[in-house]
């Protein structure tokens, strides 16, 4: 490695010419545009103006060894402001570049100049170790590196040029690969499968190296010519987390050669994993393959089994596989029902929703209070909540991808904004009821307007602007714990993401509605016990049997005022934090009957206010008409 990369270096008083030292293998030069470092560890370390760049070059005749030192005679180019292009003359031309997406997805294009697909592998490797974040943060450069990735591996497969029964092995950094021609005599044997040996990365995962059993009739339908498999096992497998999936076993990736494709494989690829099993009960080990198409691990024609420390995989086509730790979800019969429920329950929402806007309109009035007008825009996130849920599954199935992106990020505006209306309905009703009464706020309503629509709008669109670095909305997959299927989904990909934003915002709207609902409560609780004392007298003159009645129906009231306060500010949604961690189905089916519901108990709240409403009004109209009256008479 040291030979190729010496060419590279720049010494900051020759800038016309590079110059190095090797020196036991160890070397670290200071060049007019960054630093490269390399040791006896073959770890090079390209930076540029204090961030990662990337060093790719044309491979020279020149041979250095340890203890050679020089000048050669060479030429800067740095107008390019995506790469700067050393020409070494009479040896070779490289470029540097910068670990920013343009310029990667450009390198890695590139790399077919080089012509030899060993050298194109490591110089591919060599890119995605010079720039992790890049790698970590950017769908699109992980997806056009395992597209490439794979293009090699055929590569290297067809360069092999191996005998009826030949062999052979390559060790590619972080990456090892065994190509067999698969001879018929191997074929004439009386199992259903024959074994194939899964390349060793090194000694030390000896233990976690698969095992893996080929069936014969797979094999013997290709022609003899072509009957060549590869077997490649990664050390690292960062290219295969497009949704921070948990991997714990070592990727194992099955390739026949050419185009030919192995899939309806009867009987299955049968693949020994040993894993360490998860130490908690919500999580389970699962046997996937990697989805190249969606860039997502499937379960769908793989079946797991799981014995001590080994997980069995049986799957029926050939392509990348690895066993997943996933968290324990619902059955499929439950997902049913629940999907049900909420499908009715959002449609019913989304219509009451739609009514407590139309009731707002016809009965809108000039006298009326702020009340009505935060009881709408809740009602009118609900309606867009509701109505974007329904959304979710079919914006799976559709095959432009903006389409879930955008149905993804719509629904968690909704969420966002459901959230925070629901805090400025507990604010409200403290200014109302708690703190004072009648006190005017200038410009009240369209502060809260701008508090309730814009800051959930100032997340989404951050969360959005961040694409280039973490794909935050798309496509997720949920896995049925009976039946190892999947369903679709459009919502939130990255769980730390919906973590910290999502959990972390409805919790601190959570405690502060929960405070102000306990403050409401006592304070109904004191309104109550004087009611109770003012009655007193009538029961004394009256009789005790009066007072019952309308003690009971005091209570009803507080206890139904109580609880369409705790709808309108959305503490039924703390059934979310029973339901985290174990499937906990009883608080899973409450939970989306009370959510389901919440449209339909805003529209009836509102109702009641309206009929309220228009009883002043009357009571007002007849006021001024007897008191006109009343006028008349005296003249």
């Amino acid at each position: 490695m040291i030979p190729v990369l010496v060419l590279l270096l720049l010494h900051q008083s020759w800038a016309d010419q590079v110059c190095m030292n090797i020196s036991s293998y160890n070397l670290s030069i200071a060049a007019p545009h960054g630093i490269i470092d390399e040791n006896a560890t073959h770890a090079v370390k390209c930076i540029n103006n204090e961030t990662d760049c990337v060093l790719w070059c044309k491979p020279s005749n020149e041979i250095w060894f340890n203890g050679s030192s020089g000048c050669l005679n060479a030429s800067v180019n740095d107008e390019n402001p995506t790469f700067i292009k050393y020409t070494i003359h009479a040896y070779t031309v490289c470029y540097q570049f910068q670990c920013d997406n343009a310029s990667i997805l450009e390198v890695i294009h590139r790399l077919k100049e080089i012509g030899y697909a060993q050298k194109e592998m490591m110089g591919l490797i060599s890119i995605k170790d010079s720039c992790p974040d890049v790698f970590r943060t950017s769908h699109d450069v992980k997806k056009l590196f395992v597209s490439e990735e794979k293009q090699i591996i055929h590569k290297i497969m067809d360069a092999s040029d191996l005998e009826d029964g030949g062999f052979r092995s390559y060790n590619l950094k972080s990456l090892s690969m065994n190509v067999y021609h698969i001879s018929s005599s191997s074929l004439n044997v009386e199992k259903a499968t024959i074994p194939i040996e899964v390349p060793q990365l090194e000694p030390s995962n000896e233990l976690f190296v698969p095992k893996v059993w080929i069936p014969v009739n797979a094999l013997k339908d290709i022609p003899q010519k072509e009957r060549v498999i590869g077997l490649v096992s990664y050390m690292h497998h960062s290219q295969f987390q497009f949704n921070q999936e948990n991997i714990s076993s070592m990727v194992l990736r099955i390739e026949p050669s050419g185009k030919r494709s192995m899939k309806n494989l009867v009987p299955p690829i049968k693949m020994i994993f040993r894993v360490t099993k998860p130490e908690t009960n919500d999580s389970q080990l699962l046997c996937h393959f990697f989805n190249e198409s969606g860039l997502n691990w499937k379960t769908d024609g793989c079946e797991t089994h799981i014995d001590e420390d080994n997980v069995t995989c049986n799957c029926n086509h050939a392509t990348a596989f690895a066993v997943l730790l996933i968290k324990i979800e619902m059955s499929e019969a439950h997902w049913k029902i629940l999907s049900s429920i909420s499908y009715i329950g959002c449609g019913l929402s989304a219509f009451f929703s739609a009514c407590s806007i139309v009731t707002y309109v016809f009965f809108r009035s000039h006298k009326m209070d702020f009340s009505m007008s935060i009881h709408v825009s809740l009602s009118g996130a609900l309606l867009l909540l509701n109505t974007t849920f329904l959304l979710t599954e079919w914006g799976a199935t559709v095959e432009l991808d903006w389409a879930c992106e955008f149905v993804a990020a719509l629904t968690h505006y909704s969420l966002l904004c459901c959230f925070t209306w629901m805090a400025i309905e507990a604010l409200h009703l403290y200014l109302m009821l708690i703190k004072v009464f009648n006190t005017y706020y200038k410009h009240y309503l369209l502060k809260l307007s701008l508090a309730g629509w814009g800051i959930p709008g100032i997340i989404v669109a951050t969360s959005l602007c961040v694409k280039s670095f973490k794909q935050v909305y798309g496509v997720t997959e949920l896995t049925m714990s009976d039946t190892n299927k999947t369903n679709a989904i459009c919502w939130i990909r990255d769980d730390s993401f919906f973590y910290s934003v999502n959990l972390v915002y409805f919790t601190l709207i959570f405690i502060f509605n929960s405070g102000i609902l306990m403050a409401v409560g006592s304070r109904i609780c004191k309104m109550k016990q004087v009611l109770n004392t003012s009655s007193k007298h009538t029961a004394n003159t009256s009789g005790k049997l009066q007072g019952v009645p309308e003690k009971l129906r005091t209570s009803c009231q507080s206890g139904l005022t109580l609880l369409g306060i705790t709808c309108l500010m959305g503490i039924t949604w703390g059934l979310a934090f029973l339901g985290s961690g174990y499937v906990n189905y009883p608080v899973l089916y409450l939970f989306c009957i009370l959510n389901s519901l919440q449209g339909f108990f805003i529209f009836v709240w509102i109702c009641l206010l309206a009929k309220k409403q228009l009883r002043r009004e009357m009571e007002e109209r007849l006021s001024s008409t007897t008191g006109r009256t009343s006028d008349i008479k005296s003249e």
